[in-house]
């Protein structure tokens, strides 16, 4: 069975890959096509279309998550192989024009899940142990995909293998995607740990992982990245504008963009809690 270290370009998954070697290390790229969220190194971007074989303007996340995912690599002396699933626009276009939200969180399963998955079904034709980089307080997540789990103890997942025979549909197969692991869970290993390792190593890291406009984020936490990321919460706002529903059911992102908070808000004002799931 092959081990797979699947990477978010947070500090906890990095420090995964740093520590328990795998047979691969996989990451995602949520790309989008706006080019108010167009990454500023030409030289970069260039680089990274030729990681992952397709367009690449910008991303929905903190820019500096590339700069993370090529020092980490140079760090771990191992390649890390990227992939990525359809933009974030097309994404919403096969929703019907629905935006994610926290009663259908589809972004997750189809910019990250997805397509390691599609990459994991044409390059290992074996069973694979994936590992997640939850902390040892964070058994409840793991808990959770693990009630998900098939009779063989594997997790599933449906992805396009093809086309019809007239080419006008996909064809869809759910595969065995993955046995789950949870490495720091089963060494007790907590945030601290972590953060400490991470001190002089030299591996840039965002101020928070995920998309910048991630709904699942407090207002307030999403009003303090529009001042980090003006452009890329535009960005949201603007296709707020556009979609059919909202990320959010309580206020609207040009809203948010709007405020002029009562009080000034700091960095150590938030942490990682706030910050979603899939950027650990």
């Amino acid at each position: 069975m092959k081990t797979v270290n699947s990477l978010s370009g947070g500090k906890t998954s990095s420090y995964i890959a740093a520590n328990y070697p795998a047979d691969y290390d996989v990451f995602s790229l949520v790309r989008v096509e706006d080019v108010k969220c167009k990454f500023p190194d030409e030289k970069l971007r260039k680089e990274v279309e030729d990681r992952i074989q397709a367009p690449f303007i910008g991303t929905a996340e903190d820019d500096t998550i590339i700069h993370t995912m090529l020092d980490l690599e140079q760090y771990i002396g191992r390649p890390i192989t990227w992939v990525t699933g359809k933009t974030f626009e097309k994404t919403i276009d096969n929703h019907s024009g629905f935006l994610p939200n926290k009663v259908a969180r589809y972004c997750t399963t189809d910019m990250k899940t997805i397509p390691i998955a599609e990459w994991r079904y044409k390059n290992i034709d074996e069973d694979v142990t994936m590992r997640f980089g939850y902390r040892a307080n964070e058994q409840g997540r793991a808990k959770r995909m693990m009630e998900k789990l098939n009779d063989n103890g594997m997790t599933e997942v449906k992805i396009v293998v093809g086309k019809s025979k007239t080419g006008n549909q996909n064809k869809w197969k759910s595969i065995e995607y993955c046995k789950s692991e949870f490495p720091l869970i089963t060494d007790h290993l907590f945030k601290d740990t972590i953060e400490e390792y991470w001190k002089d190593k030299g591996v840039r890291f965002a101020y928070m992982n995920n998309c910048v406009g991630c709904w699942w984020r407090s207002p307030l936490l999403l009003k303090k990245m529009h001042e980090k990321h003006p452009n890329k919460m535009q960005w949201f706002a603007d296709i707020e504008e556009e979609a059919a529903g909202t990320f959010r059911s309580d206020v609207k992102y040009a809203d948010i963009i709007k405020w002029k908070p009562q009080i000034e808000l700091f960095d150590d004002d938030f942490n990682e809690c706030d910050s979603g799931y899939c950027g650990l």
